[in-house]
């Protein structure tokens, strides 16, 4: 039985897999259980089915194997797995943060929308631009209250993996 926690923006979940045959995992979240089927689509994007629903899920690489991008329909979430070696990890290194200053994309692709105007004031949750990669659009949101300070890019505008995009402060 593989456990492990996954933090989903200010949420920490416990997870385990009780069971895998091919494509279906029998999970439990927070002691609460999914039979879930999960089929990889393309590269970083999967279809969920659960509960007679499916749901389109794309994961990005976020700064390190166990840190990721989470993309659906309608949300956009920072995840971590939260294992073992993490824990160990954390334990050895200073809080040194995120740096929640800047926006960018984790992977190229091309600004689509961009949603504010320097010196708009943001509140938490919601969308500052939104970037096309991988054939799927992410909505890229503030996570406190902030205000737009610079914007790097226009609509239209090819970006580059960690390009900053939006300065907030």
């Amino acid at each position: 039985m593989n456990a492990l926690e996954i933090s989903l923006d200010n949420r920490t979940a416990n997870v385990k897999l009780l069971e895998r045959e091919g494509n279906r995992f029998l999970i439990t979240v927070d002691d609460n259980e999914y039979d879930a089927h999960i089929i990889m689509v393309e590269q970083g994007v999967y279809l969920l089915l659960m509960d007679g629903k499916s749901y389109n899920i794309e994961l990005i690489e976020a700064g390190g194997p166990k840190k990721y991008y989470v993309n659906t329909y309608r949300y956009s979430y920072d995840a971590e797995i939260i294992d073992a070696e993490t824990r160990y990890q954390k334990s050895r290194h200073s809080d040194h943060g995120d740096d929640d200053s800047v926006i960018s994309s984790p992977m190229p692709g091309k600004v689509v929308r961009i949603l504010v105007k320097e010196g708009d004031q943001v509140k938490a949750g919601d969308t500052v631009i939104v970037v096309a990669a991988m054939k799927m659009e992410s909505e890229y949101k503030v996570k406190k209250d902030r205000i737009i300070k610079e914007i790097k890019v226009r609509e239209e505008d090819t970006v580059d993996a960690h390009q900053p995009l939006v300065v907030i402060e």
